[in-house]
């Protein structure tokens, strides 16, 4: 794991809040920003929640939500630029999400919980950076050049990304320990009881077994298309980009 880079902390000397900029996409995981969220909000950071529009955003369990800021009007000044998972295949084809990201790429933080990781990769804000997803999702990530990670949470430099769905709070937590301190950390923690102990060892592929896996798998059938279909589409772009 690379260290976190030393935060310039002077900058918020003035009070002025950290601020996080979250994009929404319909068919968005919730519960890949929802722990992130939490986590920041506990701990005094301005949060938007960014779409192309102000419309309701439809999460892939039917669940909505609604943004708070669109792309354009986004503030400019980012701490934190992170990108949660999801159906996200339509999303590593959507020219103006693409170009949101692409123009903060100097943002302090570039954070994503599971197949976020995809999005950015997709950005070009991998390149040369270690990542972790969701770990379905891996192999597309290896495809898009990005040296995989097999870590809950995986550091390099200020890329900043956790593996699937529930990763998100140990990322979270993690990230408002560099920026407001550990203790600030361990009250974010109590305020949500996160103490997991989960009734079944079966959260990785490692501890599920095979047969367990081969269902997850052909349940799976349909968004793992949908991400052939969009990693396809962007080496493709980036091969007619240097052609």
């Amino acid at each position: 794991m690379s260290d976190i880079p030393e935060f310039d902390f002077e900058q918020v000397a003035s009070g002025r809040p950290l601020e996080v900029g979250m994009l929404l996409f319909d068919g968005v995981t919730f519960l890949d920003f929802i722990g992130p969220h939490t986590a920041f909000a506990s701990a005094g950071m301005a949060v938007h929640l960014v779409s192309d529009t102000l419309d309701p955003v439809v999460g892939d369990t039917g669940v909505s939500v609604l943004p708070t800021t669109t792309l354009d009007d986004c503030p400019e000044r980012l701490d934190v630029l992170f990108v949660p998972g999801g159906h996200v295949g339509p999303t590593m084809r959507h020219r103006a999400k693409l170009d949101f990201l692409t123009a903060r790429a100097d943002t302090p933080y570039i954070t994503s919980v599971c197949t976020g990781s995809l999005v950015l990769a997709a950005a070009g804000l991998l390149d040369g950076y270690r990542a972790a997803t969701h770990w379905a999702t891996r192999h597309h990530l290896a495809r898009l050049g990005v040296e995989v990670s097999t870590e809950r949470v995986c550091v390099d430099r200020n890329r900043i990304s956790g593996g699937g769905v529930t990763a998100g709070i140990d990322f979270g937590l993690a990230l408002v320990a560099h920026l407001r301190g550990e203790d600030t950390a361990k009250l974010a923690q109590l305020a949500m009881e996160y103490t997991p102990a989960p009734p079944f060892d079966a959260g990785s592929p490692e501890s599920a077994g095979t047969a367990l896996v081969d269902r997850f798998n052909a349940f799976a059938v349909s968004p793992e298309q949908s991400l052939l279909d969009a990693v396809s589409h962007v080496l493709d772009r980036r091969t007619a980009a240097t052609a």
